[in-house]
């Protein structure tokens, strides 16, 4: 009955540290699994370098991307990205980007001729020329 006393601190020591410590350390890495295996084409990322890019091909382990003005392309591993920055549509999510109703686009308000002909008239004339010339 001693020892039970005398290792009761020590299991509770352990499941504390397990609570606090392991187990939100093992969402973390499961929530960054999760995100890297959903990596898809057109996906804008930040490498753990700190290479910004976007995604143009996709492989098993690793994928090419796009980085700079040039467009420069280059192969890197999947584990190396650090975050997603901006991720592209979703298939599951595109049809419900295709329901939104298009934007109505109305044309400019055309002057009348007569609108011209006072707008011009007002003009100030050009500098250095006079009503007289």
């Amino acid at each position: 009955m001693q020892i039970l006393y005398q290792l009761l601190p020590l299991v509770l020591l352990f499941a504390v540290m397990y609570f606090l410590m392991i187990r939100p350390q093992r969402k973390k890495d499961k929530q960054i699994q999760d995100m890297r295996k959903s990596l898809q084409v057109g996906d804008e990322i930040v490498t753990i370098g700190g290479i910004c890019g976007k995604i143009v091909k996709t492989k098993d382990e690793s994928f090419i991307i796009q980085v700079g003005a040039d467009k420069v392309k280059f192969e890197m591993m999947r584990w190396a990205v650090s975050s997603v920055t901006k991720a592209s549509p979703r298939r599951d999510t595109v049809d419900e980007v295709k329901e939104e109703e298009p934007k109505k686009v109305m044309p400019k308000r055309l002057r009348k001729s007569s609108e011209v002909e006072e707008m011009e008239a007002q003009e100030i004339p050009a500098a250095g020329k006079t009503e007289e010339e």
